[in-house]
């Protein structure tokens, strides 16, 4: 595909004025996919003489720069001057006799909004057509767009796309946008490697993230993640996709899983029955993990290290009582705010105050009144004035300067310890946390007694 850009006369060298005539991006189907055409016409008379009184008139209403760029970027046409950038976009002396500039490998969106970036400094920039843009930016050296384009990706990251975002920042040496997104995997990998985009990276990237320490994940799951990938790999080479095929596309970046880490239970009802391993490698780790001397085995061993969590704690002191706290299926619940990005992973609870005491918990992060997260599930506290931590199926993201809510409801018989001299705002690490009570709290929980004494994430 071509788009036409620009019908333009080429001044004399003493002429100062000329008609610039741009044709608003007209795509022809027969040309070559994905490149634009800057097309002039050979010879066209002096239009000097036209600016006159209707020159005088269209500046008159356009008085600033940015407005008459506008101008001749959107009309059909407008008296002006040559195009500014074009010297520095193509690098070099236009031909003389050259009717057609063919511009390859940029998208015809991404061109546009390069242009009227340059004309009227105005940036318009979308999720379909961002990373082109950033691609054009980076080739023609317009860092200001570039940076709106990094800006606008960190925004909208997010685990099902944080892999493929991963890849484009290391091709694009852009550091900041490779941390951003590191952040995402590290601490939701599973949802990151479970995501379409994860199989749509190239190996190099695969790579990288195999051999990542800090990944929040078990190694099933990645064992499963990289077969997806090389399923999704041989379809792009026109293979079929056989364990076979899968084996000799990922070569020797299957030895990156961390299979002996894997437990015995893991790996003999999945990986040593996906036929992707070899015969011997399947049975020496068999005998890694049951023998006595273990034999050598190829995959890296070590299990990951994962991220720490870290736990906001929220009252100077506990108490317990013996009239509360009690639970019949109300709610306690908590508005939080930070100063930075988090992942929110679970919350710490308290428990019985008077010896072992089981609780049912169904605990939910809401944003908004929309439901982020929920989870239920069990605790078994022992008596002490300890938290329990309870847990989100996956770590959810929360953005900076927004309050959230945070919500535990409890079943169980035993009163439990109560938080006191609660806290509006806590430091923790580099993260600053508010508080404030939640209109949702049906059980007593407010900022400064109650329940969920902790907040537990990543950061």
């Amino acid at each position: 595909m071509a788009a036409e850009l620009f019908s333009t006369s080429l001044p004399h060298r003493n002429e100062v004025e000329v008609e610039v005539k741009k044709s608003f991006i007209q795509l022809s189907e027969p040309e070559p996919a994905s490149e634009h055409i800057y097309e002039r016409d050979a010879e066209q008379p002096n239009s000097s003489n036209n600016v006159g009184e209707e020159g005088d008139s269209w500046q008159a209403a356009h008085p600033t720069l940015r407005e008459r760029n506008a101008v001749m970027f959107n009309n059909d046409t407008a008296v002006g001057h040559e195009v500014l950038f074009l010297i520095a976009m193509f690098y070099g002396d236009l031909a003389e006799g050259q009717s057609e500039i063919h511009i390859p490998d940029v998208e015809p969106a991404a061109f546009l909004i390069l242009l009227k970036y340059m004309y009227s400094d105005e940036i318009e920039l979308e999720a379909d057509t961002v990373l082109a843009t950033l691609y054009a930016a980076k080739k023609y050296i317009v860092p200001a767009l570039a940076k709106a384009c990094v800006a606008f990706l960190e925004t909208s990251l997010e685990a099902k796309n944080a892999c493929v975002l991963l890849s484009q920042s290391r091709l694009f040496e852009e550091p900041e946008l490779t941390q951003r997104c590191w952040e995402v995997i590290d601490a939701q990998a599973e949802l990151a490697l479970r995501s379409e985009g994860f199989c749509e990276i190239d190996l190099p990237t695969l790579e990288i993230i195999l051999q990542r320490e800090t990944l929040n994940i078990r190694e099933v799951v990645v064992f499963q993640a990289v077969l997806s990938w090389a399923a999704a790999e041989c379809r792009r080479q026109g293979l079929a996709v056989t364990p076979m095929n899968q084996r000799a596309v990922l070569g020797k970046t299957l030895y990156l899983v961390r299979i002996p880490s894997m437990t015995l239970q893991e790996f003999a009802d999945g990986t040593a029955q996906s036929d992707v391993l070899t015969l011997k490698e399947t049975c020496d780790v068999f005998l890694w993990f049951t023998a006595t001397n273990k034999p050598r085995v190829d995959f890296s061993l070590g299990k990951r290290a994962g991220l720490v969590p870290q736990r906001c704690h929220r009252f100077q002191s506990s108490a317990y009582r013996s009239n509360q706290w009690r639970y019949r299926g109300r709610c306690d619940s908590i508005q939080f705010a930070v100063d930075r990005r988090i992942f929110m992973a679970g919350l710490g609870l308290y428990g019985s105050s008077s010896g072992k005491a089981e609780y049912s918990v169904k605990i939910e992060l809401k944003r908004q009144g929309t439901v982020l997260a929920q989870n239920f599930t069990q605790f078994l506290s022992d008596g002490s004035s300890s938290t329990f931590p309870v847990w989100f199926e996956h770590p959810v993201q929360v953005e900076q300067d927004t309050f959230y809510t945070v919500s535990a409801i409890l079943d169980g018989n035993e009163l439990s310890y109560f938080g006191q001299e609660g806290m509006t705002e806590v430091q923790c690490g580099k993260v600053t946390f508010q508080f404030q009570c939640s209109s949702d709290s049906t059980n007593g929980t407010g900022v400064q007694g109650g329940q969920i004494p902790e907040l537990v994430f990543y950061c």
